[in-house]
């Protein structure tokens, strides 16, 4: 059984999160969907925002979070570390 995720790990799992729901993804959805308690979330989607990988939306009294182009090239990227890493077994 793997220990702890690492940080690049938990960032994908919001990334596809987001994704999985058209890019258009409630914080409570992603935070199941990724499996975090909603601290780490906060934590970590604050740093994404600052950073311009995704964008906060606010619908009548409704938040959702989207990926922005930034967002789909980081995923795609560590997606791809993924693979590379894993086919030295790692």
């Amino acid at each position: 059984m793997r220990g702890r995720r690492d940080r690049a790990e938990v960032i994908v799992s919001i990334l596809e999160a987001i994704q999985k729901e058209d890019n258009h993804a409630k914080p409570t959805h992603i935070m199941y969907k990724a499996n975090l308690s909603y601290d780490l979330l906060k934590s970590y989607l604050s740093e994404l925002k600052e950073k311009g990988i995704i964008v906060e939306d606010v619908e009548g009294n409704k938040t959702f979070i989207t990926m922005t182009k930034d967002g789909f090239q980081l995923l795609s990227e560590l997606r791809r570390m993924k693979r590379f890493m894993e086919s030295f077994g790692l």
